[in-house]
């Protein structure tokens, strides 16, 4: 069986119009949440990294 990472958790950090934005795939399913400040976004980013157990996360 092929794996590639569309199977595996990630999560990604992006910035657009002002506000920044935390992609987290889990389980075949997609959850985006949307955040004011930059901070925020990060250290609910690494929350859900540590929870995952992943080494890092994506920050485009």
């Amino acid at each position: 069986m092929d794996t590639t990472t569309a199977d595996r958790p990630c999560i990604e950090v992006v910035e657009a119009c002002g506000e920044w934005f935390v992609r987290v795939v889990e389980d075949d399913q997609e959850l985006t949440r949307s955040f004011v400040i930059e901070s925020f976004a990060l250290a609910y980013a690494e929350g859900r990294r540590r929870r995952l157990q992943l080494d890092n996360f994506v920050r485009t």
